[in-house]
């Protein structure tokens, strides 16, 4: 496995292919270091002994020890294993780690090659392929994002009716050595500072949009790819530094005209299947955020809990209520992560069939559970940074800028004056507030709140999962025969 710092080598070594505010840039550019800082503690922490169960894992495909950002799922505990891990990393960067995108991906393809050749009647050899690539990917220890979600032109319209048909990312020519494939994907997390690019279909499929269902994986300097970046820091600081501080960055990634190689291409064509992968990354990656959201729980309770203690309003009932609710949302949406887990299975959801054997038998999270755990926690973001407006007030809106604090002519007499609680230091409780300003008030924080809501799927995505996926009708014949009408069954939820 590598380290972080061979990580960053590798990413130094790459096409420029880059732009910033117009200007193309190095992937080492250090607007983007807060970001690889982030994305290097899965280096870090995988390297360390007490951490060797929980950050790598052991490869189906070679018997190696490898990261488990990395690894294809084999049973319940790596189910269990992952979740736990990204709860873990991302507390300790107080915000997204952002390489599930890689190990949510390769699940996924992972699977659907498969059936996508089973059905194919092995004229595909998209599984074969994909291994081959996987392999590779496992033992050079690389980042891999995910480009899903498309620019979608008219929204009321699919993607073959489109009056710009590069509005979904398509194939555009089918060559004997590969494909062209033109269009756009967009809030791509991570693309700028990530090995390898995978691409997915964003949406179910017909058979007139079977140009669109494609997927792929090529690295992110290809030729033919363009990446215009927004990088999300924090303001700077110069005197009083945080404990950790994290970046983030998504893309708008281009193909224009981008050949891909048939080694490279894992479907090409078969809608159905388009459809499939389109769900089932979502489906994963739902179920990462039941290991983030409980984290980024975590830090806002306790963020929280410091207002109120600064404030001296920590008694207060509704504090305790307060706290509580983050405590509700944030456990519950582990527990409906871990439940995903325990009951993940080689299977996945049809429509009109329920749950059926699916891929080569790699572990999928149960699709209730993941989407419930997701639409619980998303839909909490904007309460929960209500909760903390409401506890800390307006300090961090308009604290003083932290040259003001070595200012000799300032600097005592604003810690006299923001010091609130007997029972913390000054220095501390100044700190707290430039945190907060971070947390409440940063360009950066108002980005991360939209990518909690969405990421993965909006709401209301998850909210048509569960009431599409669970047995209703049981229920109701449960309900008939308890209320004694006609049609109802005792045994309808045995």
């Amino acid at each position: 496995m590598r380290t972080k710092e061979q990580y960053i080598q590798g990413l130094s070594k790459m096409r420029r292919n880059i732009y910033l505010d117009g200007e193309l840039i190095d992937r080492t550019d250090e607007r983007q270091m807060d970001c690889l800082n982030t994305i290097g503690t899965t280096f870090e922490e995988a390297a360390r002994p007490e951490n060797q169960d929980l950050c790598t894992a052991i490869s189906h495909l070679t018997g190696e020890r490898i990261n488990r950002f990395n690894h294809i799922h084999q049973n319940t505990e790596d189910l269990h294993m992952k979740q736990d891990m990204t709860r873990m990393y991302c507390q300790k960067v107080a915000g997204c780690i952002q390489r599930c995108m890689g190990i949510d991906a390769t699940n996924s393809i992972y699977n659907v090659s498969y059936e996508a050749d089973k059905s194919n009647n092995g004229s595909t050899e998209y599984h074969e392929n994909f291994k081959k690539w996987l392999t590779r990917f496992q033992t050079e220890d690389l980042v891999g994002c995910c480009a899903q979600t498309d620019v979608k032109g008219d929204r009321m319209l699919r993607p073959a009716d489109q009056p710009n048909p590069d509005a979904y990312v398509r194939i555009k020519e089918r060559l004997s050595d590969g494909i062209v494939v033109s269009g756009c994907k967009v809030h791509i997390s991570e693309a700028s500072v990530a090995d390898e690019v995978l691409v997915v279909p964003t949406r179910a499929l017909r058979a007139e949009d079977k140009d669109y269902a494609v997927a792929f994986a090529i690295p992110g300097d290809w030729e033919g790819l363009k990446q215009t970046v927004t990088i999300r820091n924090f303001r700077p600081r110069q005197h009083f530094p945080r404990g950790f501080m994290q970046g983030a960055t998504d893309s708008y990634m281009i193909f224009d005209d981008c050949f891909i190689p048939w080694e490279r291409v894992f479907l090409a064509g078969e809608w159905q299947h388009g459809g499939a992968l389109a769900l089932l990354f979502a489906l994963f990656h739902r179920h990462s955020y039941s290991g983030c959201k409980p984290a980024l729980g975590d830090v806002l309770l306790g963020t929280a809990a410091l207002a109120a203690d600064v404030n001296n309003i920590q008694r207060a009932p509704h504090v305790r209520e307060q706290l509580a609710e983050i405590i509700m949302v944030t456990e519950l949406g582990y527990a409906a992560g871990y439940t995903a887990s325990d009951l993940g299975k080689p299977e996945v959801f049809m429509p009109g069939q329920g749950f059926i054997p699916y891929g080569p038998g790699s572990y999928i999270p149960h699709s209730i559970y993941c989407n419930v755990g997701r639409c619980l926690t998303g839909e909490a973001v904007f309460r929960e940074a209500e909760i903390l407006c409401a506890i800390s007030g307006g300090a961090p809106a308009t604290f003083p800028h932290e040259g003001e604090f070595v200012n000799p002519e300032t600097k005592d007499l604003l810690l006299k004056y923001t010091t609130r609680s007997p029972h913390m230091s000054a220095e501390d409780q100044a700190q707290l507030w430039r945190y907060m300003e971070d947390s409440l008030c940063s360009t950066a924080s108002g980005a991360a709140r939209l990518g909690a809501y969405h990421g993965g799927g909006s709401p209301i995505m998850e909210q048509i999962a569960i009431t599409t996926q669970y047995d209703i009708e049981s229920r109701k014949k449960l309900v008939r025969y308890i209320a004694g009408m006609s049609g109802g069954d005792r045994e309808a939820l045995s």
